[in-house]
Order: C-alpha cells, then structure tokens, then sequence
C-alpha cells in the first residue's frame, strides 16, 4: 500500500457557514491555499503525475473543476478528475490516490474545497411539465433537508439510530461535553497541536487583490456553556437531538500528498512515513446513516487483519453525537477514548474536506503517541460511510 510524507498535507481553518470564507470561489480558494502549502514544502505542482479534486457543493467554473484547479496551481499539464462522496469524499480520495498508484503512479496530490456558504440555487427545465415548467433545487439546504431514496432529512437518520439504539438526549450532550474538552486540547498553549498541520490564513477578497481577514484557528466553534446545554430542546418534535448535538455546516478546504514507496515518503516528509494499511466502504439500513461507519470499519479491519482492540486511536467524523455513542456500542469500546483533539462535531463540516482533516489529525495524534495503527471512520449522505486504517511506524 503507499505512504503518505508526515507533514505532506494541510487543512485550513474551517469557518462556519456565512463567515470570513463564504465569498470565495472554493475551487480557486483551494488552489490558492494549495499553492502555498506546496511551496513550503518545496515540492514542485508538475512533480505529481496524479492529482484529485474533492468537491461536494458546485461552485461556478465546477465544470472543468479538476484541470482548472491544478492549473491554478501551476501543474496546467496535469489532468486530474473531479472526485463526489458527499461526506465521505476525503476518504474516497484517498482510495482513489491509492488505486492511481496501484497502476503506476508514483506521487499523488488529493486536494478537496468545499462551500456550504452560498450554495446555488440550480433549476431543471421539464419541457414536457405542464406548462413547461421545471423543478429548481437548493443544493445545499434541500440535500441536507431530504434524502431522494429513504425520503428523509438528515437529522432524522440520527433519530432513527438514537431511537434503536435508546440513546438519550443527556448522553449525547455528555458527548458534546467531552468532544468540546478534547478540541481545547488542540488549542492550548497557542494552538500547538493545530499548527502542527494547520496554516495562518490571510483571507482575500473575491479577486485574490487584498487580505481582508486573518484565521488562525477555526471560526465560529460555541463555547460550551453547561447550564445553555441543559436547556437546549431537541429540533424534532419528539426527537433527541439537540442543535448541540450536531455539528454545523462549514467552508474550508484541505490537501495530501500520497506516494507510493516508503523511501519517497521519507524523503518529503520530515518524519515517519504513513503507511495506508486498509480502505473500505459500506451502506446501512434505509434512513439510519450515523450506524454504517459500523459496517464501513468492520470491513476495513477486517482487510487489514486486526481487531479493534488493536487499534490505537480512532477519529470519526460524526455529525452528531449519536454517531460516536452508536460506534462505541457496537464494538464495546469507551467512546471518551475517540477524538482526542477534537472531532467535526466541534469543529464544522464543509463536506468534501472534513474526512482529509480528520485523518491529518489521526496522523498527528499517532505520532504524539511514538506510533501505532488508527481508524477513521465516518458517514455519508445515502447511509454510507467509508473507513480507513494508518499506520506510523
């Protein structure tokens, strides 16, 4: 299986949706911030001879969004497809990284960008309709509100789960308790653990002419507040789920450099090399989305011969609390040991990127802990959800 150079990746900070990051174009954000990252890594854009572009919400020019993207920056001769799997879109570049080698490839670039902020609004002539008339979509909220096959809204997928499962509201907030907890682990003394992957942004404006704002760190994560989350009411009428026990909806982006030898990745990164041990999907029961990165992980260790006991560290992306509380029962495991320095519950999901954070922050979690083997796991839109097994050695 390849590698993947430590240090060879970054993510920006995420922004909650309608922040500093929500006028720009997220394929050229992604290219902007890519550039940059490349340079100081002193690798050359035209030294890969594979590259991915991760993208869930269509921007304008997402037509010709993988060659504009690596032309942007500074490969304009190299093609690159335009990768889609909803929340699961960083695991599945990572596959798809994993797969180009396979057949040759030596050094791979995923890149994903994301924008909820903003999202179009797209219309689909019916000519045939009465009248002519033609359906219209709002990408990002009717997606996040209905579900075309199980006929459902998202948070209803975690309510079905919590129901099944007899998860409470006050277990879920206990989660959002200790996910908070963890996530100001990656903010201490300064944001040490943040900036081990994470850069200072100067946000442009629209025409990349001047900075208009500075991220550090991610824009518009709650304070908890203990007595506010005893008095929050689920968003369901009967329901559990609270808007706390949910993550929020978010615009950033992230990248990876992937390789296919364990020397090449050595000599990039400035570390250990990672080692991709296993990558697998799956889909659960119609409407009950936050239980298969059960089945997703289940497949994946099995691949990879192990067992969960024999895992280091786990990193989920969960939307909601439910998803973590659901995992842990599944394989009789104590869901405080997952997400150590925080989790996209805490910090938001622009989508195609969260799964690349998450596992850039697996890799760092490991190397803190002198090595070992990790799991991320998450859902996606369609009840399904992909899982990935890492190793540094």
């Amino acid at each position: 299986m390849p590698f993947i150079p430590y240090g060879a990746y970054w993510s920006t900070p995420f922004a909650r949706w309608q922040g500093s990051l929500a006028h720009l174009n997220s394929v050229e954000f992604a290219a902007h911030v890519g550039k940059a990252q490349l340079a100081r890594m002193d690798i050359p854009a035209d030294s890969f001879d594979f590259a991915a572009f991760g993208q869930t919400v269509i921007q304008r020019g997402s037509f010709f969004g993988g060659p504009w993207f690596t032309a942007m920056l500074g490969a304009e001769g190299l093609a690159a497809p335009m990768v889609s799997q909803a929340c699961a879109t960083g695991a599945r570049l990572l596959s798809t990284a994993v797969g180009e080698i396979a057949q040759g490839a030596q050094q791979a670039l995923i890149v994903s960008g994301d924008r909820t902020s903003n999202g179009p609004h797209v219309y689909f002539p019916a000519p045939h309709a009465p009248g002519g008339t033609g359906e219209k979509e709002d990408v990002v909220m009717d997606n996040f509100g209905h579900d075309p096959w199980a006929c459902n809204a998202m948070i209803q997928t975690g309510e079905n789960v919590a129901a099944r499962e007899g998860i409470t509201t006050a277990e879920q907030h206990d989660v959002v308790a200790c996910r908070r907890a963890q996530y100001d682990d990656a903010l201490a003394d300064d944001c040490a653990f943040q900036r081990r992957y994470m850069p200072v942004i100067d946000v442009p404006d629209a025409r990349y002419r001047k900075t208009i704002a500075t991220l550090s760190t991610d824009e518009g994560v709650e304070p908890l507040n203990a007595d506010k989350l005893a008095t929050l009411k689920p968003v369901m009428r009967d329901g559990t789920i609270t808007f706390a026990g949910q993550t929020h909806p978010a615009d950033g982006n992230a990248g990876m450099v992937v390789v296919a030898d364990a020397d090449r990745a050595r000599e990039i990164g400035e570390g250990p090399a990672v080692e991709i041990i296993a990558i697998a999907q799956a889909r659960e029961e119609k409407g009950f989305m936050p239980a298969a990165p059960i089945k997703a992980s289940i497949a994946a260790l099995d691949r990879a011969r192990l067992l969960i006991n024999q895992v280091d560290a786990i990193k989920s992306h969960n939307p909601f609390a439910v998803n973590d509380i659901a995992f842990a029962r599944a394989f009789g495991i104590d869901w405080k040991n997952m997400n150590n320095f925080g989790s996209s519950l805490i910090w938001g999901h622009p989508q195609g990127p969260t799964g690349l954070r998450a596992m850039i922050e697996l890799i760092e979690e490991l190397v803190q802990r002198g090595g070992g083997t990790g799991l991320f796991q998450g859902c996606a839109a369609g009840d399904s959800a992909m899982a990935v097994i890492l190793r540094v050695r």
